[in-house]
């Protein structure tokens, strides 16, 4: 890609090294320690279903055994499994036999140890073959894909169309998606209820009463797929699906949307620690195993950089959305994502009463789009500086789809006039698919003559983003990130390592430490980079 902004290529080497010196020691951090979701992740992928009576799924019921007798810094694989054989349900069918001993963990019929010598090797070559049962139906879901799209096509312009859905009743929402589907838009995300992501447990079944959103569930996951297939076939073109690995039970969502296959998952660790209070380690353990997994499945990670712009100014504060854009990047890229599933996240939230607000837009997301030229960026709406004005609003709509169009943005999500006054009726998606279509029709392909003025407004605002950016990281790197972090570097909010929500489910390894997910993902991970193949 030919540089339009004229950066400075020692410049963006220097920033990307201290992205890997800053984040290194994060995810140094993340290789010696596991979390409650993770052991539970491990649990599903190698089987376990359903949920008791109270609606506490069984893997959570199981994993709380094991942690109450034996802790959780070796694991819950090796006392799970050497408990599997000690039951005598160790021959059949492996998942329904780990539900059935949840089911006794639940009435406390059976006791957990960490099995040592030959007991510890059967423990571990049987958890490595069912969760390598789980790893290859996830294989074979990405295989799925990849047929849907070679049959159906992918949409035949850039940038993709992303339309929210979230009614609360997932039988209400697969009308909605569809019907959105054929009005336009190429990937549905299904936004979750309020709340969830504060969870320690992901919710099991259909679910018909979520608020301001749909509860994320692994049968949820199943019902919009298999509509939106439908709407494929009906369509001629792949219809994506979208859903969040976040919060508490980050881990959990990357596993349960592997199986289901979805395409893209919202995955940021920073959204859950700044705006959930989530802890900061729980968030970037789980962050790393999530990612693998989603690597493995070939879904697309959506970043939450735009967030930050909701609290801090959008002027002042930009560059410490390319330090986490940077960040994400090594994160994603250790984790063994590839470029073409990072959907790092930016957003369209200057105040529009600023100067020359319109050309410092274009400034900061052709910045974004030059660093990353590979990746398919997640550009989002206008919503701090949304009044209630409808007709205001659809006009920075229109801008905002305008700004997408001119920067080569690889994913437009679609703004609403409506937004922040009422949950949008289908009345004002269908209007706002109108301006995303009419722009990006009209523009077409304006990103090949879009060069800006050599030395003028945009060049210069991109290469000071990006030198701020490069000071910011390197104060970073030298105390470290979990430090800005709680110094309230990001989004103006202040979140210590020591504190936030779900600190006591996060334990250190201790010796003898086993997941057989991680040790199959990274194994995989490395056999694929020697090959010179994505994971």
């Amino acid at each position: 890609m030919t540089s339009k902004l004229a950066l400075d290529a020692a410049v963006v080497a220097r920033a990307r090294e201290l992205a890997r010196r800053a984040g290194q020691p994060v995810v140094d951090l993340a290789r010696g320690h596991t979390t409650v979701s993770v052991e539970r992740a491990v649990l599903r992928l190698a089987g376990v279903t359903g949920a008791d009576p109270d609606g506490i799924p069984w893997v959570n019921r199981l994993v709380d055994a094991v942690v109450d007798e034996v802790g959780l810094a070796h694991g819950v694989s090796l006392p799970v499994f050497d408990a599997l054989a000690r039951e005598g349900l160790a021959g059949g069918e492996v998942g329904p036999a780990l539900t059935l001993l949840a089911q006794k963990a639940a009435a406390g019929s059976v006791g957990f140890a960490v099995p040592s010598g030959r007991a510890a090797t059967a423990a571990r070559s049987a958890a490595r073959r069912a969760t390598g049962a789980g790893l290859r139906l996830v294989d074979r879901r990405r295989a799925e894909r990849e047929r849907l799209v070679r049959r159906y096509g992918d949409p035949v312009r850039r940038p993709w169309i992303y339309l929210i859905v979230a009614t609360g009743d997932i039988y209400e929402d697969i009308p909605q998606a569809q019907a959105a589907a054929r009005a336009g838009a190429d990937v549905i995300a299904v936004i979750r209820s309020t709340g969830q992501s504060l969870l320690d447990y992901v919710p099991e079944g259909a679910t018909r009463e979520g608020f301001a959103g749909t509860y994320a569930t692994q049968e949820n996951f199943r019902l919009m797929r298999a509509a939106l297939d439908e709407s494929s076939r009906e369509l001629g073109r792949y219809v994506r699906l979208t859903n969040y690995a976040s919060g508490l039970c980050m881990p959990e969502m990357a596993a349960l949307a592997g199986l289901e296959r979805l395409d893209m998952m919202l995955n940021d660790s920073m959204y859950g620690i700044l705006f959930r209070d989530i802890n900061p380690i729980r968030t970037f353990v789980d962050q790393r195993f999530s990612r693998q997994v989603h690597a493995r499945a070939g879904i697309i990670i959506n970043t939450g950089e735009d967030n930050y712009l909701t609290t801090a100014d959008a002027v002042d504060e930009a560059h410490t959305v390319t330090v986490s854009q940077l960040l994400n990047e090594f994160f994603a890229h250790e984790a063994g994502l590839a470029d073409w599933q990072l959907g790092l996240g930016h957003a369209f939230e200057i105040n529009p009463d600023v100067p020359e607000s319109f050309r410092l837009e274009l400034a900061h997301a052709l910045l974004a789009r030059e660093l990353f030229p590979e990746a398919p960026l997640k550009w989002m709406p206008p919503t701090k500086h949304m009044t209630g004005d409808v007709f205001r609003g659809n006009l920075l709509d229109g801008f905002f789809n305008l700004a997408g169009a001119m920067t080569g943005q690889g994913i437009l999500l679609v703004g609403m006039m409506t937004e922040a006054v009422v949950t949008p009726w289908l009345s004002d998606r269908d209007i706002a698919l109108q301006n995303v279509r009419y722009v990006l029709g009209a523009a077409g392909g304006l990103h090949e003559d879009f060069v800006p003025a050599p030395g003028g407004f945009i060049q210069q605002r991109a290469s000071r983003v990006l030198d701020e950016a490069v000071g910011l990281l390197s104060r970073i790197a030298d105390d470290t990130l979990l430090n800005a972090i709680a110094e309230g570097t990001f989004g103006i909010m202040k979140r210590p390592a020591d504190r936030g929500k779900g600190l006591s489910g996060v334990a250190a390894h201790a010796e003898g430490y086993y997941n057989p997910a991680t040790e199959l993902l990274e194994r995989d991970q490395v056999a694929a980079a020697g090959r010179g193949v994505a994971a």
